[in-house]
């Protein structure tokens, strides 16, 4: 199977059981919006902790009725963090979402050694986007969790990826390793690891998917563009998973797709002991909501 749009990932969750998702600091109004929106679609059964008086009026000021939800008060944003963590460590819910409160602290209590959600994987972040021009839906790791990732690291984010693609039901998906230029060349570090990485799919060292690279952005797109190329691949120009450099190529991208493409996305961190939904401030309440639906299709 492959997605076509974000509207897919409707078709893996309706039908099975409906997963619980801990909102830590659940006051902050498009988090609330997409989570009940999510509850009412029968795809997740919420737990809200957080400021009681602040949730009650963003549910008043946008008439959502949350009498039937499970509301923990917690004013303090840290500790209703370290709450919901524990909640999720202990089983007691598959699924945690940020609410407002800054990445940094609740990735803090995710990586608490005694209580948090640590597997003993990297944790890496994954994107699903929709974007007009491209005939699928197509993936990008990492833009948001590992800075200038060397190549352990590296072949942690793809397997983490390439996990989640199968859950999501893609048997091979096809991996490009992106750099500047689609040739190997010494003196740029991710060149060199693009070649590592597809020669080591090839002696089957990363399974359950296709690797090649380096490959240059258009031509891992573009089929158009890899052939006045020449270059044979089965990857280039339906490529299913883009592997970032480094943090800031895939910054820069996540933030070109969405403000100047418009593109749909949806994104999480895998590697923890559950899928966690992970947005930006800047992220729409539709973006939230995809990102529920994809945590809760990587949960099945």
């Amino acid at each position: 199977m492959v997605l076509k749009n974000l509207n897919d990932l409707n078709r893996l969750v309706q039908g099975g059981s409906r997963k619980k998702l801990v909102l830590a600091a659940a006051q902050d109004e498009h988090s609330l919006g997409a989570v009940i929106r999510a509850w009412k679609e029968n795809i997740i059964e919420p737990i809200l902790i957080g400021d009681k008086v602040g949730i009650q009026n963003i549910c008043d000021s946008n008439n959502y009725d949350i009498s039937g939800l499970v509301v923990i008060h917690e004013p303090n944003p840290e500790k209703s963090v370290e709450l919901a963590v524990k909640m999720t460590s202990s089983k007691q819910a598959d699924i945690l979402m940020k609410g407002k409160i800054g990445s940094s602290s609740l990735l803090k209590c995710v990586l608490n050694k005694e209580w948090g959600l640590r597997t003993g994987h990297l944790l890496s972040h994954f994107a699903l986007f929709e974007v007009e021009t491209y005939h699928k839906v197509i993936a990008v790791t990492d833009v948001a969790m590992n800075i200038a990732p060397n190549l352990q690291e590296k072949i942690a984010i793809v397997n983490n990826s390439v996990q989640c693609l199968n859950r999501l039901g893609y048997v091979m998906p096809k991996v490009a390793v992106l750099g500047a230029v689609e040739m190997v060349n010494e003196n740029m570090e991710a060149t060199l690891h693009a070649a590592l990485l597809s020669k080591m799919n090839q002696r089957d060292q990363i399974k359950n998917c296709i690797i090649d690279g380096p490959l240059a952005f258009d031509n891992a797109i573009s089929l158009e563009s890899a052939q006045h190329k020449g270059i044979r691949s089965e990857v280039a120009g339906d490529t299913d998973l883009l592997l970032m450099p480094d943090i800031e190529v895939g910054n820069v991208l996540y933030k070109s797709l969405v403000f100047f493409a418009k593109a749909k996305v949806a994104a999480i961190i895998l590697g923890a002991l559950v899928p966690i939904v992970l947005t930006s401030r800047s992220d729409s309440e539709q973006a939230k909501f995809d990102s529920i639906l994809l945590a809760a299709a990587a949960s099945r």
